[in-house]
């Protein structure tokens, strides 16, 4: 039976696919021009164009598992995904593995109301939430910039700690969810192995990029304009600033404590130094 990887070359679907391949397992990825890399099989589809939904299902009729990355940017995913779900369950899925967020819960935004909906209607399923991605500091339109240019990593985190996690680890945990025997059927919380502040953050890369690089601490209104000045809508700007404030107030420290989490095995500054290139001036 196939696996469908919805967002196929990105930063978990890529490394999940890779995963299983390795392990022989058939795959089918997804991007919105149904162009992947070798040596994968690709479809076009698109979670804004629903006439794209049926691709999968036309291309290989024995997908019995999918992995949800929902569409990006949006404040909530479930009016996109849910009729991809309701499809699928048509053509035979039996399991759904969604990527979702340590702040995001079973009804809330982004992909929270995904969570409850694949619960509410009772297939298989598991939520993956994940801590913030260490690649964060080296993709996306805001912090690599900063990092280079200006020297300064800018969060409203102040001293909260987090275990930020690798896409390694995230797609290992997907490749779980999607493999066991037994559906997991809830969420589990994906982290990395060391609670670290933003100030230990800066002084990690200091260490290793040989230059000064602060933890510029921000207010709401500083990281709002921040956000939506790279093109966030402003109700999802506020979502991450609630999540970084979270952090400041404990949040993800609750979270490692948790006993429901995987606990990845890279550690951020291993991360650091296999990239310090990337920050290079």
């Amino acid at each position: 039976m196939t696996i469908l990887i919805t967002g196929g070359t990105g930063k978990t679907g890529l490394k999940l696919a890779h995963l299983l391949n390795k392990a022989g397992h058939p795959i089918l990825l997804t991007s919105r021009k149904g162009q992947v890399p070798h040596p994968f099989k690709g479809v076009k589809f698109d979670w804004l164009d629903p006439s794209t939904f049926t691709n999968p299902f036309d291309v290989d009729s024995a997908i019995d598992r999918v992995y949800v990355v929902g569409p990006v940017g949006l404040f909530d995913t479930l009016p996109h995904v849910k009729p991809f779900i309701d499809l699928a369950v048509t053509k035979g899925v039996k399991r759904f593995v969604v990527l979702s967020g340590s702040a995001i819960p079973k009804g809330g935004p982004v992909a929270g109301k995904v969570h409850e909906y694949l619960e509410e209607i009772g297939v298989d399923y598991a939520v993956l939430r994940p801590t913030l991605f260490m690649e964060n500091f080296s993709i996306g339109p805001v912090t690599p910039n900063s990092i280079r240019v200006h020297n300064e990593i800018g969060s409203v985190a102040k001293d909260g700690r987090l275990a930020f996690v690798s896409v390694d680890d995230i797609a290992r945990a997907a490749s779980d969810a999607l493999l066991d025997e037994k559906s997991w059927n809830t969420d589990r919380y994906i982290l990395g192995p060391e609670l670290l502040s933003y100030d230990d953050v800066a002084a990690s890369l200091s260490q290793v990029l040989g230059r000064k690089i602060a933890h510029k601490r921000l207010t709401e209104d500083e990281s709002l304009f921040i956000w939506t000045s790279a093109g966030l809508t402003v109700g999802l700007a506020k979502a991450l600033i609630k999540m970084q404030e979270g952090i400041a107030n404990g949040a993800e420290e609750a979270v490692f404590e948790s006993d429901n989490k995987i606990v990845g095995k890279k550690h951020l500054k291993e991360f650091f130094e296999t990239n310090r290139e990337l920050w290079a001036i």
